[in-house]
């Protein structure tokens, strides 16, 4: 296990001296500590406040203070030169039981069968810890991984969404080490994920990659929590391997008007001659991308990515014929656009296969969604905004901009 979090720790030692969990909260109760209070440190690596918890806490695990801070993975203020200079011996300790306890990959016939096959790409059904070694090392120019949250949702059979804390945040760090070998030099990683798991996330991927955003996307609902602030983004992370990304091609977006008469929210004054006719530049707060609820517009009855999201993404960090991986193919947006947008793509999928299979054998519905996102797509204001705001005596952008083009603004993303 990569990350550790105190209980982590106490269950370890429980093991050890063959104690079940009511043992263990059993024989803290009789040192004065309360199960809570326990529990608070399944998901902090923080050593409690309250000395006295912490006192029980080090006499159970048999640690020092040090080598709780060590076992956590943290090098407490003022050691830093002793562990520096035991580098070597600590990494040769550490490598003669990694080689021992070392179990080769072996790929199964079936593995390496793709479930479903286009000219641009191929799904695999399975794991992706078990399909990763399938790919070369320094071969994808792109990937976008949005695992299972960890929040005990429903999925299909054999998808486990209730992991502990800890097994979580190292199950991430597998198959980020994964992602991380099978990208190219200066290629994009995206990964969609709640805040409270991005934070751990981000973290671990900062030792390995090169961190380009943190990009907010606005969840168009409220979730009001007891004594704190509602979630109303999910993240999406953007690293990159090398200094920076090798592909970067700049998304516009139309610019913010009323939706009853056109007008403009903000003054923009003498700027109206500044302002390109292809658009807004893409800020890192994304609120135009709205979810699939709706199950008549769905590919499966679980959790699905929009159509928008996953163009934007693919169209800003690719060109064409690049390589586009997803490890968790879900509904199988990631493969739909890619198809579209004519990129190759490798895809994972644990869960139902048959979904994304029929999906991608059917891409009449995709296409049409396509269609409708291009229509605003790189336009300071789409054809109906236009008519609203000329019929209503608002400016265009052909009143102060000699270079506007109306009819190459038009132009289908599809041949």
């Amino acid at each position: 296990m990569r990350f550790y979090t105190i209980f982590d720790l106490i269950l370890h030692k429980a093991q050890q001296y063959g104690h079940s969990l009511p043992e263990v909260f059993t024989r803290f109760r009789k040192m004065g500590v309360k199960q809570e209070d326990l529990l608070v440190t399944q998901e902090s690596g923080m050593p409690p406040n309250d000395e006295g918890v912490l006192k029980a806490i080090l006499n159970y695990i048999d640690m020092s203070k040090l080598e709780l801070e060590l076992a956590l993975g943290r090098i407490p203020p003022g050691y830093e030169d002793a562990y520096l200079s035991k580098i070597r011996e600590i990494s040769n300790l550490i490598n003669k039981q990694s080689e021992a306890e070392k179990k080769p990959i072996v790929l199964d016939s079936k593995s390496n069968q793709p479930y479903f096959a286009t000219n641009n790409g191929k799904l695999y059904s399975g794991n992706c810890l078990e399909l990763f070694p399938l790919i070369s090392d320094n071969s994808v120019d792109c990937i976008f991984a949005d695992p299972p949250f960890n929040l005990h949702k429903e999925y299909d059979v054999g998808i486990k969404d209730n992991k502990s804390f800890s097994e979580y945040i190292s199950w991430c760090a597998a198959w980020i080490d994964e992602c991380v070998r099978v990208l190219k030099p200066n290629g994009s990683l995206f990964i969609y994920n709640i805040p409270k798991w991005q934070v751990h996330i981000a973290s671990y991927l900062s030792t390995k990659l090169k961190f380009i955003s943190w990009i907010a996307v606005d969840m168009k609902f409220s979730l009001p929590i007891k004594n704190r602030l509602y979630p109303s983004h999910y993240s999406l992370l953007h690293f990159a391997k090398g200094s920076k990304p090798k592909t970067f091609i700049a998304q516009r977006i139309p610019l913010q008007i009323c939706r009853h008469c056109g007008g403009d929210i903000r003054d923009y004054g003498g700027y109206k001659n500044k302002m390109n006719p292809e658009g807004v530049n893409l800020s890192d707060v994304w609120t135009d991308i709205y979810p699939v609820r709706h199950l008549h517009a769905k590919n499966r009855k679980y959790n699905e990515l929009p159509v928008k999201l996953l163009d934007r993404i693919i169209a800003m960090s690719t060109n064409k014929e690049d390589l586009v991986l997803d490890p968790f193919g879900g509904s199988g947006t990631t493969f739909a656009v890619s198809e579209l947008l004519d990129r190759k793509w490798i895809g994972f999928e644990l869960g139902n296969c048959e979904v994304i299979k029929q999906r991608l054998a059917h891409k009449e519905t995709d296409k049409k969604l396509l269609e409708k996102v291009y229509e605003e797509k790189n336009k300071l204001f789409p054809e109906k905004a236009r008519k609203s705001r000329r019929k209503n005596g608002f400016w265009l952008p052909e009143d102060y901009c000699d270079r506007c083009d109306k009819e190459s603004l038009q132009v289908s993303f599809l041949k």
